[in-house]
């Protein structure tokens, strides 16, 4: 391995970061559907020949955090030293790497002088996969019923893909094959960007250096994690949270953590979390340590670390198998982003405890995926988007107002957008909540509200949320953040309440609202600063003084 000057560490190790985030770039602009192009739920990265993360771009932590893990999968099946020019790697499989169905990971091998150095690697969260439902099937009893399933495969992008095989099953098993189609291809470009940029790399320092600061990058993340470690108490801790229920019954779903902070290393372990269940609350192993390493890097280190493989090596996560984050096959696991996040919320509250000043409240903390479909006359029109709600608040900042959760960083779509694309809805109300969030010396942030207007008969809505039974809670003395809800206003003048995961059929003139709550608060509201108080009282924030109660107290 060639020896390496710091300067050209630098600047190899900064290349590398670019080429990464040009990547990302190159998926949402070549992207077709909304969810992908709008909404910006893909990620890409750059990987060694070893399937270690080595650079990622600034998209969905979610999805790139054990990316490791998926292409390991398939270097297990088709190993390195077998691949060719041309070959790429598949796999969206939940029980091998995977996460869930709709997310689908695109490897290509980076070649030079006929020996591969390194993947460009994408994913995205395609519109739909085929499966029981158009977009999402919230009825699935087990992972048939979600979708194509790709297990960790190798083809050829000229044989199979360009007009092959492989791409005429994709699109006879699609219910929207052009947008399909067209993000998977976006996916394909933006690979390509990686293999440029890197392969540039190695024609102007050579193979050497290139593979030799890739592997500095993460012994340099490595490094910077067990130190930040060992300044943090020792001890263990323990955190728990709730998913509100599997849809079929009332029961929570309980999400158990015990954090072991040792000298320079975190154990986390799972222990007493419930078991999986019928419904597609399940979560799989890599989405689980996903989350987890999320949470540990947020509290614990400086956001300046590189997220690459070795920032995991410190951490160890034990999850026992069976259980709601680790299940057996075949379970269903398109909605794995809510106990994702009580994977992140039991943790936070752990941490908590050692490290009162670094951790956030809860927030709404939820992935919303809303789902509305119609089968017309030229074929299926899908409509998908992820909705947020208000972040935690921290001991010296609010929480942030109307975003996708910690674990996700997908957008709003644009309503502009929505009405080019979709003629059998319309939006008819998008805003912040008033009241919201949880109250407290700093505030959660505030949820909000949308409504869909109907304009065709048959068309079909599909949700899964949280947080409609159990609110998110406030940190030392803070108050819970609102909850959520799904409301039906029919054209009838008859209103229905969904539970946080449904689906029904809507007709032309009904009218959907949508309402994610609100974080909550962190430290006692007698504590607040009255120019923050005045600040959301003149935002129409809130429309209750909370200082008067305050003073009717103390008379």
């Amino acid at each position: 391995m060639s020896q390496l000057s710091p300067i050209d560490y630098a600047v190899i190790s900064q290349a590398l970061i670019a080429g990464a985030r040009e990547m990302g770039v190159k998926l949402i602009r070549s992207a077709y559907s909304t969810i992908l192009r709008e909404a910006r739920d893909g990620s890409a990265g750059l990987m060694d020949r070893y399937g270690n993360t080595v650079a990622q771009a600034e998209l969905i932590p979610m999805q790139l955090g054990p990316i490791g893990e998926t292409l390991r999968a398939c270097l297990k099946r088709h190993p390195v030293e077998t691949l060719q020019e041309g070959d790429f790697l598949i796999n969206n499989d939940p029980f091998e790497g995977g996460q869930h169905i709709p997310d689908v990971f695109i490897f290509t091998p980076i070649f030079v002088g006929g020996r591969v150095v390194g993947f460009g690697a994408s994913v995205a969260h395609h519109l739909d996969l085929g499966g029981g439902a158009p977009g999402l099937n919230i009825h699935a009893s087990d992972v048939y019923q979600e979708g194509l399933r790709f297990p960790p495969s190798k083809y050829s992008f000229e044989r199979d893909w360009n007009g092959g095989s492989f791409e005429r099953l994709v699109t006879a098993n699609v219910r929207v094959p052009d947008l399909t189609i067209g993000d998977f291809n976006a996916q394909f470009a933006a690979n390509a960007i990686g293999v440029l940029r890197v392969k540039q790399l190695c024609e102007r320092y050579g193979t050497d250096k290139v593979e030799a600061a890739m592997k500095e990058m993460q012994d340099y993340s490595e490094r910077r994690v067990r130190a930040a470690i060992a300044q943090a108490p020792k001890g263990t801790f323990y955190g728990e949270d709730a998913v509100d229920d599997d849809g079929l019954t009332d029961d929570p779903l309980v999400v158990k953590a015990k954090v072991t902070i040792a000298e320079d290393s975190v154990e986390i372990d799972f222990e007493g979390t419930c078991p999986q269940v019928k419904r597609n609350l399940n979560c799989p192993y890599s989405s689980t340590l996903s989350a987890a390493l999320s949470c540990v890097k947020s509290v614990l280190t400086s956001p300046d670390i590189p997220y690459n493989e070795g920032m995991a090596r410190p951490i160890s996560i034990k999850v026992p198998y069976g259980s709601l984050l680790n299940p057996r096959p075949p379970a269903p696991v398109r909605a794995r982003m809510i106990p994702a996040y009580r994977v992140f919320n039991a943790v936070m509250k752990a941490m908590a405890q050692a490290l009162p000043d670094k951790v956030i409240a809860t927030g709404f903390d939820c992935t919303t995926a809303f789902c509305l479909s119609h089968l017309g006359e030229k074929g299926y029109s899908v409509y998908l988007e992820i909705f947020g709600g208000g972040y935690g608040a921290s001991r010296d900042t609010d929480g942030c107002d109307a975003v996708d959760s910690p674990l996700s960083n997908c957008s709003n779509a644009p309503v502009e957008s929505l009405d080019i694309d979709y003629d059998f809805f319309r939006i008819v109300g998008y805003e912040l909540a008033p009241d919201s969030f949880g109250l407290g010396a700093r505030r959660g942030g505030a949820g909000f509200t949308r409504r869909c207007e109907i304009l065709r008969d048959d068309v079909q809505l599909a949700i899964y949320s949280d947080r409609f039974r159990l609110a998110p809670e406030g940190l030392q003395g803070g108050e819970p953040g609102q909850r959520g809800y799904c409301r039906i206003f029919r054209a009838n003048g008859t209103t229905e309440e969904l539970r946080s995961k449904a689906a029904v059929d809507l007709g032309k003139g009904d009218i959907v609202e949508m309402f994610v709550g609100g974080g909550g608060g962190f430290g006692r509201i007698a504590e607040r600063p009255d120019a923050l108080i005045e600040r959301d009282l003149a935002d129409g924030l809130l429309t209750r003084d909370p200082r008067a109660a305050r003073k009717l107290a103390a008379e």
